[in-house]
Order: C-alpha cells, then structure tokens, then sequence
C-alpha cells in the first residue's frame, strides 16, 4: 500500500489562497496560479488583504505588500483561526475511468471527508490503476482543488491499494482512528443485493467507512468478503449510478447521518 499526501505544489486558487510552510517570506511567481488569480481574476492591488490559508493549518488574511518588477508578488500572511476538522467519513472506492478520479478526489475534498482510499476491484478494468494522477501530482492537486473551493485548509488523505481484499486486511480506518469516537460504522453500497436502504439507517454520531464498487460493481465473493470484514450492504435507491455519483451520494448519506449537514 502507498499512502498519498503532499508532493507536489500545483494549487487552483478558487476561494482561498493556499500556501505551504516552506513559502511564506518568500515571493509568489508571476506565472503561478495563484499571482494569475490575484491579478487577473480579483484584480487585487498593492496593499489589498486576501483570503488565505496554510496547508494542513490555520486560515487568516494575506496581504500584497508590493508588486515586483518581474511580476511576483510579495506578501504577508497572518493566522486568524484553526483548520477545520474533516469529517470522519472514509469513502474506499474501486478505480473508476482517470478522467473520473481527478472529479472525484476534487469534490470529496470539497465535501470535508477525511480519508479517500482507491482499489481494484475484481469486476473493475484493470487498466484504471495504471493512471498518472497518482505519481505527476494530479490527485494531490485535485485534492487541494477541492479544499480551496469550500475554503478549507486541510486535504483528505489517500491511500492505495491493489484490491478490496487488501484494504479490508489492512483496515486503514483503524490506523487512524480517533479515540474519542465509538466504532465506526461500515457500510458498502450494494444496488444488486442490498440488505436494506441507507438512506433508511439510523442516524448516529459515529465515524463512517463506506466501500463504493468500480462501475460493474461486486462479485459475490467480494460482497462475501465484505460481509466478514463487517460490512453492510445497502443500497443507494433503484437506479444504476455511475461510480463517481455512487461515491458522492454516499458521502452525503453519511454527512447527514452524523449530524453534519445542519
């Protein structure tokens, strides 16, 4: 297994502007997304404030001290208040096509789930896992897209692994698991042999792992393997879905029953 988290620095500025540690006291490129954002987009000056973030810390104002000759920008930045912390939700899910994994990253993030995991799934092309978002910095910039959109500070993590069997052996939600919440709980979205809807689950106040097929869904013996590893099969409503909507959907689910959404 290769967990993914910071690498490289490829930032869509969008509702926040997000630095990492290494780049404050330092200027901002003519070129880089974000100098294009300020200048182009916002049309900030000399002297204008800015919503902005450090990434996995706190948020605040930055400020454009000058404008440079050559086009950088030099700032400042100040802390003003805490990250916000992600949602424990955990959303594994069978490769879907590339072009789908960089929507599909941007818009969990965006969501505030804490965790997204990718894996092969039996009935899943294989070809998907061969994608290059996960090694020229595509998923992590992905991520940070999504984050920024909701003003967030913060990116999931994520992790890969070569098949469901293997992230059911490793169970990554036990590794990071937070002490002070109940057991999680697992759920797997099944349209073909539900044991019940999970849109008609008791809401609860506990983390949640939710395993989404790849877009042929479950062979029988993943659901068998599933059924041991704890997890119960529900369905998402009578419609087939492709798997980024499945994942979506889900995570919503989820939000909603951890009390989350209001």
């Amino acid at each position: 297994m290769k967990n993914w988290r910071l690498g490289h620095s490829d930032f869509v500025a969008v509702n926040l502007i997000l630095f990492e540690a290494h780049e404050l006291g330092k200027t901002l490129p003519r070129r880089d997304e974000r100098s294009i954002h300020l200048l182009k987009v916002l049309h900030k000056k000399t002297g204008d404030a800015f919503e902005a973030g450090l990434l996995d810390g706190g948020s605040g104002l930055g400020r454009i001290e000058e404008i440079n000759t050559d086009g950088s920008i030099s700032f400042s930045f100040e802390i003003e208040a805490p990250p916000v912390p992600r949602l424990p939700v955990r959303v594994g899910v069978g490769f879907p096509r590339p072009i789908q994994i960089r929507r599909l990253l941007r818009d969990l993030s965006s969501l505030g789930v804490e965790a997204v995991d990718l894996f092969g799934t039996e009935l899943g092309e294989k070809s998907y896992r061969d994608t290059k978002l996960l090694d020229d910095g595509g998923a992590r910039a992905a991520l940070i897209e999504g984050a920024v959109q909701s003003r967030d500070t913060t990116i999931p993590a994520l992790g890969v692994f070569s098949n469901l069997a293997d992230w059911l052996r490793e169970r990554p939600w036990e590794r990071s698991a937070d002490l002070s919440y109940p057991a999680p709980l697992l759920i797997a979205a099944d349209n073909v042999r539900p044991e019940g809807a999970m849109s008609r689950i008791t809401p609860a106040s506990r983390p949640t792992v939710l395993a989404i097929g790849s877009e042929r869904g479950w062979s029988d013996h993943e659901r068998d393997l599933l059924e041991k590893a704890g997890f119960l099969r529900l369905s998402l409503g009578s419609r087939a879905l492709r798997t980024e909507t499945a994942c979506i959907v889900a995570a919503v689910l989820a939000i909603e029953k951890i009390g989350e959404l209001g």
